[in-house]
């Protein structure tokens, strides 16, 4: 009876909490302290101030510590699997709406007129991320780190998880 608890505490917030993680804060407070009685405010708020600290999406940070402590490890599986549902089940629905019209003219223009849409998107969190990267690491740094790791993965074919776990290592080693 715990997990289906858990699974609505998380759901519903899911559903209903329109804005992603920051938005469904409040519903998932409502559920958790109003409704189960599973933390007080003051509980919640230091969960809420940990997730914050963390990097990753809130929602599902706070949704695999409260399954935790209600339910270990399947506890903290079904919360994290609520509050991701939601966007699944839609990403399913509209995938599959896609493709019954992938063929339509007006999904090509869509299409066609997102593409530089998400280019540029794609291209703004570069810039921020060279710059946030030369503050803090300093140019030669960005430069060697980016360097190696285009040679690595476009010259070399090295899957990027190695890459990034290369690139985590050195700074761990030379950066700290």
């Amino acid at each position: 009876m715990i997990y289906i608890k858990i699974f609505l505490a998380f759901f519903i917030p899911g559903i209903l909490g329109y804005g992603g993680g920051p938005a469904s804060i409040p519903l998932i407070e409502n559920e958790v302290v109003d409704r189960y009685g599973w933390m007080t405010v003051n509980d919640f708020s230091e969960v809420l101030a940990m997730g914050n600290a963390l990097p990753g999406p809130i929602a599902t940070k706070m949704a695999g510590y409260i399954g935790y402590t209600q339910g270990g490890i399947l506890g903290a599986i079904v919360g994290i699997f609520a509050t991701v549902a939601p966007s699944l089940i839609l990403m399913i629905g509209l995938l599959s709406i896609l493709m019954k019209y992938k063929d339509s003219p007006k999904v090509k223009r869509l299409t066609i007129v997102v593409r530089p849409v998400i280019a540029v998107l794609l291209g703004v969190m570069t810039y921020d991320f060279f710059f946030s990267s030369y503050e803090g690491i300093g140019l030669s740094q960005t430069i060697l780190i980016g360097g190696i790791s285009f040679v690595l993965m476009e010259k070399l074919k090295v899957h990027p998880a190695y890459v990034i776990g290369g690139a985590l290592f050195y700074g761990a080693l030379v950066l700290s």
